[in-house]
Formats: C-alpha cells, structure tokens, sequence
C-alpha cells in the first residue's frame, strides 16, 4: 500500500513534471479537472463525493485516495463516506469491494494522521 506522504509526494512531484512539459492541452485539461471541483450550484464536498464514487466505480485506487484526501479537507465526515462507499458498490457491483477496502485502509490513515 503507498502511505500518504509517498502518495502526496509522488503525486505533486510528477505533476509538476507533466505541467512543466509545456503541452497546452495536457495544461488545459488539469486546469478544466480543478476547476470542476470548485463550488457552484454543488459545493465542493459534494463534488468531491461524486468524485469519490466515480472513482471507486472506475477502480483507480490513486483517485480515491486523492478524493478521500479532498473529502476529508472539505469536512466531509466518516459516516458519510461509508455512505459514498455504498452508492460506489451498488453501482459498481463486487468488482468494487477490493478498492472499497483500498479505501478504508487509506482513510483509516488519514485519520491517523489527525491523532
């Protein structure tokens, strides 16, 4: 399993990496993903939720522990990420459950890290 700090290291350092290519579209795109997740008619939790689910739907495990980092943030508490979890196993099906426990672990973490 990668730990926060090595996911959130990883993660910043190679996306700067990619940004600092130069390519517009590449640019353009990470600039629309961040801007979609800013409040509007949805607040940004609730985006962030959607997010979650989708992610755990899509099975990209780096996803959700970028998602549960950002629900987290937002103040999105433990019970209703549990009712995130469901929603994403229900439209997902089993193939779900590995990242569903992927999920915990990482949150279990995040929690941790509170302590």
């Amino acid at each position: 399993m990668t730990d926060y700090s090595e996911f959130t290291r990883f993660r910043q350092q190679l996306n700067e990496r990619i940004l600092d290519s130069g390519n517009l579209e590449i640019k353009r795109f990470f600039a629309l993903d961040e801007r979609v997740y800013s409040p509007g008619v949805l607040d940004r939790a609730t985006k962030e939720m959607l997010g979650l689910v989708a992610s755990m739907v899509l099975r990209c495990d780096d996803c959700v522990r970028y998602h549960l980092i950002q629900c987290r943030q937002a103040g999105v508490e433990i019970k209703a990420l549990f009712e995130v979890f469901s929603v994403a196993l229900i439209v997902g099906g089993s193939i779900v459950i590995p990242h569903l426990r992927r999920a915990v672990d990482f949150l279990e973490e995040l929690e941790n890290r509170k302590s």
